[in-house]
């Protein structure tokens, strides 16, 4: 057998380690797309006082993953609204070895903690639906939420007018630690403020909560009474707790607005007891985000259509629903909701009187 060479062996010693090293960084991740194949995704959402979670955007999230990275892992949690439980759970996933986390913040102002946190261990952060203005996250996914308020609260501005009702309307924000809470609240208050309608008075709800909502508003029934012509909730849950305090106090329930399009939002508007509420398709939110996360993890930024909060942003532009669309925009063909789960029994009639079928 032939000897190498002292310049031949280390030629060949060198080649063998860069080979070494390229394997380790290909296997751990770090070396481009090898580690995208099999990377640990995090998806961490907010709470459950919104049904949305659990019912959509984590099964759409982690079906967009799985369609464009079969090997990657989801790890979902869901923080119940608990803003420390959240950061327990960031904590858990990073020590699990995720390479992107899409984060739906309890917090705004808290997680901006988790933000830095896992960029501090090359973890990219795409915040979902909530922006973090505190510190810049990688990517920021959502429907444009300043839009959001503007059109609800137009949307019920208008229809006031049109009928004439006179007295003024109480607004129902969302909670105070949450950022898009604020841009909806901002929103709402630009079509209200130039309305010429008085606003009666505010409450911005703690985490949420539609028990919170509903209690707030029976109190403003008790001080306002008839002079309360219609109600500007920041989303469904709101204002499904709005209009339960007007029928626990057995008073007429004024149009009340609300956001999410959640299935019993759809039900009170068919049944005339919600005014609107804003289609806004979670698919795709979830699928956008996946699509994002998935550049990322391979190493190829996307490209922001904007910026929010100095953060690199996809926004999308919501719908306003109302009786006299919600046939076609949430339950025609290709709509969010099934007329079969929305029309039951209960809401049969109504249903057939809008042509539901």
């Amino acid at each position: 057998m032939k000897k190498l060479l002292p310049r031949t062996a280390a030629a060949a010693a060198a080649t063998l380690i860069a080979l070494t090293a390229a394997a380790a960084c290909s296997s751990n991740g770090s070396g481009g797309s090898g580690g995208s194949k099999d990377a640990k995704i995090a998806f961490l959402m907010p709470d459950i006082a919104s049904t949305r979670y659990e019912l959509y955007d984590a099964p759409l999230f982690k079906a967009k993953m799985k369609q464009l990275c079969p090997g990657c892992t989801v790890l979902y949690q869901n923080a119940g609204a608990d803003a420390a439980k959240q950061q327990q759970q960031a904590n858990s996933v990073l020590a699990q070895g995720v390479k992107a986390i899409v984060i739906d913040p309890v917090d705004s102002a808290a997680a901006a903690t988790i933000v830095r946190n896992a960029q501090s261990q090359n973890v990219k952060v795409i915040a979902y639906d909530r922006p973090i203005p505190a510190t810049k996250a990688d990517y920021y996914v959502s429907f444009d939420n300043q839009k959001i308020g503007a059109l609800i609260a137009q949307s019920l501005v208008d229809h006031l007018k049109e009928k004439k009702v006179k007295g003024g309307i109480l607004e129902v924000n969302g909670s105070p630690t949450d950022a898009a809470a604020g841009l909806i609240k901002k929103g709402i208050h630009s079509a209200v403020d130039t309305s010429g309608l008085k606003l009666l008075a505010e409450y911005d709800t703690p985490n949420w909560d539609p028990a919170k909502a509903q209690d707030w508003v029976s109190g403003q029934i008790s001080k306002f009474g008839d002079q309360i012509a219609g109600v500007v909730a920041a989303n469904d849950g709101t204002g499904g707790g709005a209009i339960a305090a007007f029928k626990a106090a057995g008073a007429t329930v004024p149009p009340v607005t609300g956001n999410d399009a959640e299935l019993a939002a759809a039900q009170r508007i068919i049944a005339g007891d919600q005014y609107n509420t804003i289609s806004k398709p979670i698919k795709i939110v979830a699928e956008a985000a996946a699509t994002v996360t998935y550049q990322f993890i391979q190493g190829k930024p996307p490209a922001a259509q904007t910026t929010l909060f100095n953060t690199p942003s996809q926004l999308f532009t919501p719908t306003v629903v109302t009786k006299d669309n919600i046939a076609k925009v949430l339950l025609g063909p290709g709509g969010a909701l099934k007329p079969s789960a929305v029309c039951t029994q209960t809401y049969a009639a109504a249903c057939a009187k809008l042509g539901i079928k």
